[in-house]
């Protein structure tokens, strides 16, 4: 990957340089999948057939993880497949009335397991019915075949072909990542997650090791394929990501990636939506280049530009507009006060933020508050 054919301004953000004038990198992926779908698209957009399409007609800036989703089938992904060695591997996929479900199951010579998600149609949101782990006194042993089993694999040929379709407007984001604590929510939800890890510490730390090792060896495909930022999906609230339990069970992970993407010029970045305060401190100390989707409070629970108090003079933070400006902020006048506020207070660290949707746009956003946005930032950026 040439970075001389990244948006100058995302390539200066990226490199800690002040940028011409402040990135806007939205993320509009739920809301534009559900209009689409929904047949709500405003007829301005009416011919978009993605949500590059949309920010492309806005005038915007790509820095995305979610540009080349697919919205009814992941929560992140697309560019890296897990594969197995030796365990068999079963998918189906049904409807249920508009909603569609999507079962896998996995058969090691220790066990069955089986994990099943949902897309909802009436919300377009994906949802965990069925995680793959609900009894781990009796499953840890299939679990570890499983983790001992699998490996990633980076397709440097479909992130080419996706940063082509952004040309010169900004950047493809990896996200592929998950760290160790983050797999064991996907296993088995937080409740247990924090059961299993009183109950057999040693145990967890294998496992954790196990997956660690195997996320590294894809940070270092996707760095040594020139990928400019990747990032790792652990929605790193402190609620679910407690620091003690960051410090424990994730901070190597993130220390050692942070490590692969610098030796190799890329950044590491972790989304990160909710309660950041508490955790800023560590995770900036372990050379972790930002967080993706810092909300202010009531979402959040830090102002951004106190983030950059708190945190390395490297590091980056996207995000400053959640589900609560859009649904709050309802006149174009409240926008712009915002922005303006906003853009204010950031304006010294323009080399190293990017104004962003947290996490996501809610689907109930009217399409006006997405041009009041648009329109805000050109007046103040």
């Amino acid at each position: 990957m040439n970075t001389t054919e990244i948006s100058s301004d995302v390539k200066s953000v990226l490199q800690r340089q002040t940028p011409r004038r402040l990135v806007f990198a939205p993320n509009f992926w739920q809301w534009f999948a559900h209009h689409k779908y929904h047949n709500k698209l405003p007829p301005e957009i009416a011919d978009c057939r993605t949500q590059l399409d949309m920010i492309k007609y806005l005038q915007l800036d790509v820095f995305s993880r979610n540009i080349y989703c697919d919205q009814q089938r992941c929560w992140f992904g697309g560019l890296a497949k897990c594969v197995f060695s030796s365990i068999d591997v079963s998918a189906e996929e049904r409807q249920d009335g508009k909603d569609r479900i999507f079962t896998k199951t996995y058969h090691t010579s220790r066990g069955t397991l089986t994990e099943r998600l949902r897309y909802v149609f009436e919300n377009s949101t994906l949802v965990q019915e069925e995680f793959l782990i609900n009894d781990y006194e009796s499953q840890l042993d299939a679990f570890e075949q499983l983790l001992l089993d699998q490996q990633w694999e980076f397709s440097t040929e479909n992130y080419a072909a996706e940063q082509r379709k952004i040309g010169p407007d900004g950047v493809v984001v990896a996200g592929e990542l998950y760290s160790p604590l983050k797999m064991l929510h996907f296993a088995m939800g937080p409740i247990d997650t924090t059961y299993l890890l009183m109950d057999h510490p040693d145990r967890v730390m294998e496992l954790l090791g196990i997956h660690e090792q195997a996320q590294l060896d894809l940070v270092e495909q996707i760095a040594a394929a020139g990928v400019p930022a990747m990032m790792s999906m652990d929605n790193l609230d402190t609620m679910f990501h407690p620091p003690n339990q960051v410090e424990k069970y994730s901070a190597s992970f993130y220390e050692k990636a942070a490590d692969v993407c610098h030796s190799h010029g890329s950044n590491f970045f972790i989304h990160a939506c909710g309660q950041q305060k508490d955790n800023l401190k560590l995770i900036s100390s372990l050379g972790v280049d930002g967080l993706e989707g810092v909300a202010y409070p009531p979402l959040g629970d830090v102002e951004l530009d106190e983030v950059m108090e708190l945190t390395t003079d490297r590091f980056i933070i996207t995000g400053g507009i959640s589900a609560s400006e859009t649904t709050n902020l309802t006149t174009k006048k409240q926008i712009f006060d915002y922005i303006e506020q906003l853009f204010r207070k950031m304006q010294p660290y323009k080399h190293r933020f990017m104004l962003s949707a947290s996490c996501n746009t809610a689907i109930e956003t009217p399409w006006d508050t997405i041009k009041y946005f648009r329109d805000a930032w050109i007046e103040f950026r």
